[in-house]
């Protein structure tokens, strides 16, 4: 015959593993948005590729034409590489996030590890983000203390694709920072009274 605290423990362990897979069904839900967000931004990047006839100032004048492409900016290029980086590091963690629903009591050191690689994560596509922001920003506006003109107003096309990679990148940003607080209170909820 099962005595009274054994009856107790048995809901108390069920509620806890249903919490556990639903952390973990949280946790896949936001690595594959973390994916989508990141193919988003790569995609739409790269496609971004304008030609158009542009105004000579020398001689002979005319207009010559004059392609622009993501590849024609270091910070877009580094942009494509973070991007990428992180989906693929989503695709990894979503699949050890699967194998956590398979097996529930994974190693505290992967979670520990998986949040370390999170921050950097956050980290890189947050730079890259902000890096291909500000050099967007002088394509839209120009500087006029350095001379730089304007883009914006001749490659249309390629600055909306752009500003477009920019703001998903921006919710693959938010992903991982929502990322980060379930991490942390999953881990904050494990730890005992």
């Amino acid at each position: 015959m099962a005595s009274p605290t054994s009856v107790a423990a048995a809901p108390a362990e069920y509620e806890k593993s249903l919490a556990s897979r639903g952390a973990a069904m949280v946790d896949v839900v936001l690595r594959v948005l973390l994916f989508i967000g990141s193919l988003t931004a790569v995609v739409v990047m790269v496609t971004s590729k304008q030609t158009e006839l542009v105004p000579v100032p020398f001689p002979p004048f005319g207009r010559l034409p004059s392609t622009a492409t993501f590849t024609d900016t270091p910070a877009f290029v580094y942009f494509v590489a973070a991007l990428s980086t992180a989906g693929l590091y989503s695709i990894i963690t979503t699949l050890l996030s699967i194998s956590a629903l398979s097996k529930p009591g994974y190693s505290k050191t992967w979670a520990l590890y998986i949040v370390a690689m999170d921050v950097v994560m956050l980290a890189i596509v947050a730079a890259a983000s902000g890096t291909a922001g500000g050099v967007a920003y002088i394509g839209f506006r120009g500087n006029s203390h350095t001379r730089w003109v304007k883009i914006c107003n001749i490659f249309d096309k390629f600055c909306q694709h752009a500003a477009g990679a920019i703001l998903v990148s921006m919710f693959a940003a938010i992903v991982l920072i929502l990322l980060l607080l379930h991490s942390v209170f999953t881990m904050y909820r494990k730890i005992p009274n």
